[in-house]
């Protein structure tokens, strides 16, 4: 909602808006700001009317900023009075004001999330159980983006069996350090059908060994995260960059880890290594146990909370081979990854909570 007297400063602001793609109401009398008062997502005011708004007794609100070309001290008393948590000088904030304004189009009710899901050892089939999960986000009716931060793997549209499917792979995305909207990268992306209601759009790398950029990683995780959305992110067991911007981003970090004393033994260094984002760390173990060591085992051995312990999923390999998306069906696989998204949303309800 846009307070201000028709003229310059509303058609400067009118036009940057534009820029962020939102078209905010304008209101030009106190009635009617009333009324949109505590509904509007952001509230833009001039100087007069930040005055007249206080003047007013408008109850105080997040989401409140004072537009000016100056910065004369009359504009900070009006800021104090209507009490705005920003005061935003043109020109000189005006990517500022569009981030600002985008914001306010693109946040949802409920905030979006990132997971990243790395392997404790090589083959731990960390790849397919990120997918599993963004399937599974999927088939809960949301919106999930499958990000492959791994250039060495044989990419991500190759586990959804969406390897032919057209879209853009990392090695065709340009995207730089800024604002990208989840709407362009679905329509830039392969989004393979699954749900009746979600949607999943992969980020696959190439077949050619190029590495995704980690502004760029950061780039889509904010995107995904503003938008509202599960972004899982595919990491690499070994260091990278866009595999530590992911860990950088995310809300919960999964560890999975085959049933096995050496699989156990190669986990600990990659857990020490995650452990130094200050990211939650949690354990997913995977059967089968040909030495009979149980999840709790290698839950203490790790120092890791035991997030799900899951069978051997039977013809997994052969249905991937076939291009049949890993989670869909009834199974260990499907269990523990909405055991995975449980936690994950719990975790976003309680910064949400304590925010």
């Amino acid at each position: 909602m846009m307070i201000m007297e028709p003229g310059g400063l509303a058609d400067e602001v009118a036009r940057l808006a534009a820029a962020a793609g939102c078209d905010p109401q304008r209101v030009t009398d106190l009635a009617t700001a009333r009324e949109q008062w505590h509904c509007a997502a952001l509230v833009l005011l001039d100087v007069d009317a930040a005055r007249a708004s206080a003047s007013a007794g408008l109850p105080r609100r997040d989401g409140v900023v004072i537009v000016s070309t100056d910065g004369d001290p009359e504009v900070w008393q009006s800021a104090v009075a209507v009490g705005a948590q920003h005061v935003a000088v043109l020109p000189d904030a005006e990517a500022w004001l569009v981030g600002t304004l985008a914001d306010a189009v693109e946040s949802p009710a409920d905030p979006g999330r990132v997971l990243a899901v790395l392997g404790g050892r090589g083959g731990a089939g960390a790849s397919v159980f990120a997918t599993a999960v963004a399937v599974a986000v999927a088939e809960a009716g949301r919106h999930a983006m499958l990000v492959d931060c791994d250039a060495l793997g044989d990419g991500l549209d190759l586990a959804l069996g969406a390897e032919k499917m057209d879209g853009l792979r990392w090695s065709g995305l340009a995207l730089g350090d800024g604002r990208v909207p989840t709407a362009a990268l679905h329509a830039a992306l392969p989004t393979p059908r699954v749900g009746r209601r979600g949607g999943l759009t992969v980020l696959s790398c190439d077949r050619d060994g190029a590495v995704p950029d980690s502004v760029a990683v950061r780039t889509v995780c904010g995107a995904g995260r503003r938008a509202g959305e599960t972004v899982v992110c595919d990491v690499p067991r070994y260091p990278c960059e866009p595999g530590t911007a992911a860990l950088e981003s995310a809300d919960l970090a999964v560890l999975v880890v085959p049933a096995e004393v050496r699989a156990c033994a190669a986990a600990a260094a990659v857990a020490a290594r995650v452990r130094r984002y200050g990211v939650s760390l949690q354990l997913v173990v995977r059967g089968p146990a040909p030495g009979g060591i149980t999840p709790s085992d290698i839950s203490q051995a790790l120092g890791l909370p035991l997030l799900a312990a899951m069978r051997a999923q039977p013809g997994l390999a052969g249905a991937l081979d076939r291009g049949a998306m890993p989670g869909r069906t009834r199974g260990p696989l499907a269990t523990a990854a909405r055991q995975v998204l449980a936690i994950l949303d719990d975790s976003n309800r309680s910064v949400g909570a304590a925010a």
